[in-house]
């Protein structure tokens, strides 16, 4: 049974750095995309980012490029998302996910089979 649990939202202020895990079982974890997306209240959920199976290729949204940044521990079966220079705007249940296809899905929600069940992150203006 495949289990995405995050962790580290939490409250704090806009300026504010804030790192999220999320640990992955029941899956080959080094085989997979990982993704971030977040749902702020009466929105749509977004895509946030995204790091390849190896580690070593990132995408970002435009909304959050230079702040936030992700990463991976194949060993510990991890996936980081450290956030810095938050905003109010940043506020939202943010998710990791598990994509099995190629990089060119990395954007589309559907195509990621496992979810987390998400951690709240508020920023405080």
């Amino acid at each position: 049974q495949v289990q995405l649990v995050e962790s580290g939202g939490e409250l704090v202020q806009a300026g504010g750095s804030l790192r999220l895990s999320c640990a992955a079982s029941g899956l080959t974890f080094s085989t997979y995309i990982m993704g971030w997306f977040r749902q702020a209240p009466g929105k749509e959920r977004e895509f946030v980012t995204a790091i390849n199976s190896r580690g070593n290729y990132i995408w970002n949204s435009d909304s959050v490029k230079g702040r936030f940044t992700t990463s991976r521990d194949n060993a510990k079966n991890t996936v980081y998302l450290q956030m810095n220079s938050l905003k109010a705007e940043d506020t939202a249940v943010y998710y990791c996910a598990a994509n099995p296809n190629g990089d060119n899905t990395i954007k589309i929600a559907t195509y990621y089979n496992a979810w987390g069940q998400g951690t709240q992150v508020t920023v405080s203006s």
